[in-house]
């Protein structure tokens, strides 16, 4: 006999129930956008007009550096982590993860690591100040003290996503349902399982990289000390090694979400499902090809910069599939424009704009005047928010009944989608203009020739902050008091998901579906 779940706070320490850790790492990672958020506002704020006005150079360095590590390890992984916690078992007939236990474990040395994290900005010297990339020298033989922790941190956050990575290997390699074969999967499933290759092969290239720091700081060597005959461009490599593949791995899930969202509204079926499986195999193999791309300015051989800027030219001829699918399916679809489908919309239109501006930094020679810039930051941000943010909401507005059993209020995710996709182009499109004008990033002081630029985006980013407020009003109301949803939820979803009640049991399937 199945067990329901345990009661109070004993239910959520000890679960291995696949739904209540998806959720905790739904709700882990709402929290963690929001104090991300919060770092991201002060940055804004200080660069509201030129000068010197809130906060110091020192405290700005640990703003910029604090967002994007919550950002990309807090806030966006953990998410879609959750997310293939909730769906994968319930897309391909499976009655939990394969491994739950370590399920539990993954999800709950999480908060330890941000806690550790987030508390190094009240130690002596304060936080990490060296950007997120932390570069060599600069976090190591010029860092503040609570270094130390950081890098503790940063391990413990690869061990989880470690152990994330297989347990959704082990999940679809051998838990789908009789009859679901490889080319029946869903692509949210398939996105997942090669986003989980990408995972293992790239996390333990950052523990070694962090490693060599703790070395170079604690133990006397010279991994990335030129004074001792090591090398700060060796840092370079170790870290784009990991970090390009792990632009992807905040991505390919994205794929997966919005190819489930667009055939339900546009009504239709998928367009070109095998070509979308290749192209995302196609794009995470690439993705290990292209890291030097982030260094065209430190000193690469001419044949290096080349090959560099080749390959990353080729990534776009999947990522192009991709569009065209999604564009073909919603051609002569029967459309609707419910919550899911705007931010689903919102995100072609905006990562292909972000996809253009990094086709653009690509060209190694135009590179010189790009780099450091705020036209990185504007690409960047084009590709992960509209990319990575806006397809969690999505995901969230169009599972939400199905998890819950209670339906949002359409008026209110409209708004919100309308706020959020102003705020986001009022952000960081005018950030391409100043960038390309010649204003470095991570400087808290500016010319005031780039004061009105600045001024556009401080505006957008407290509008963008206000819009994910109001989802999070919208979300807990739906959950507390939302209309009663149907099982079927949308009209034009398909899939095993939408086979079971809403919301779904704590069992979901207790003897395996077929699939035909």
């Amino acid at each position: 006999m199945a067990h329901g779940p345990a009661k109070g706070l004993t239910r959520w320490l000890y679960t291995t129930n696949h739904k209540d850790i998806g959720s905790m790492y739904l709700w882990f990672s709402f929290a963690m956008f929001f104090l991300g958020g919060i770092f991201a506002l002060v940055i804004r704020a200080e660069l509201f007009e030129p000068g010197l006005q809130i906060v110091q150079p020192e405290f700005f360095n640990q703003m910029t550096t604090m967002h994007g590590l919550v950002m990309v390890f807090g806030a966006v992984m953990p998410a879609f982590v959750g997310l293939a916690n909730w769906m994968v078992p319930m897309m391909i007939g499976a009655p939990d993860m394969a491994l739950p236990r370590m399920n539990n474990l993954s999800f709950w040395i999480l908060p330890f690591a941000f806690a550790m994290l987030a508390s190094t900005l009240f130690m002596e010297g304060g936080g990490p100040n060296f950007g997120w990339t932390f570069y060599a020298p600069l976090s190591t033989t010029y860092a503040p003290p609570s270094v130390t922790f950081f890098i503790f941190a940063i391990h413990i956050m690869g061990a989880s996503s470690i152990m994330g990575a297989i347990n959704i290997i082990a999940t679809i390699l051998n838990m789908r349902a009789p009859g679901m074969t490889l080319m029946k999967m869903p692509l949210f499933v398939w996105t997942w399982l090669i986003t989980a290759y990408l995972l293992i092969a790239v996390m333990p290239v950052l523990a070694g990289a962090v490693t060599m720091m703790l070395m170079d700081i604690h133990f006397g060597t010279s991994f990335f000390d030129a004074a001792g005959g090591g090398d700060p461009v060796l840092f370079q490599h170790v870290f784009w090694f990991f970090g390009h593949p792990e632009v992807y791995i905040m991505i390919l899930p994205a794929f997966g979400v919005v190819s489930a969202i667009i055939p339900t509204f546009a009504r239709k079926p998928l367009f070109g499902y095998s070509s979308m499986v290749y192209a995302t195999a196609a794009i995470a193999i690439l993705s290990f090809m292209v890291w030097a791309h982030h260094m065209f300015t430190v000193g690469l051989p001419f044949i290096g910069e080349w090959v560099f800027m080749i390959a990353t030219m080729a990534i776009a001829v999947p990522t192009g599939v991709k569009v065209f699918n999604w564009v073909t399916t919603m051609y002569k679809g029967a459309l609707t424009f419910e919550t899911p489908m705007l931010f689903s919309i919102a995100f072609v239109i905006l990562f292909t704009i972000g996809g253009f501006s990094g086709l653009m930094l690509a060209i190694a020679p135009a590179d010189f005047q790009y780099h450091d810039t705020y036209f990185v930051v504007a690409h960047f941000h084009y590709v992960l928010v509209p990319g990575a943010i806006f397809s969690i909401t999505a995901a969230v507005y169009y599972w939400l009944p199905k998890w819950c059993g209670r339906m949002y209020d359409e008026v209110l995710g409209k708004t919100h989608f309308w706020l959020a996709f102003i705020g986001l182009n009022l952000t960081f499109f005018p950030m391409h203009f100043s960038g390309l004008a010649g204003m470095p990033r991570r400087i808290p002081d500016y010319n005031p020739l780039f004061a009105n630029w600045n001024m556009l985006s401080s505006v957008g980013a407290f509008l963008f902050g206000a819009a994910q407020v109001l989802f999070l009003y919208i979300v807990i109301r739906a959950i507390v008091s939302g209309r009663k949803a149907t099982d079927q939820v949308w009209e034009g979803a398909h899939g095993l998901e939408w086979t079971v009640p809403s919301p779904a049991p704590y069992h979901t399937f207790t003897t395996p579906p077929k699939v035909d």
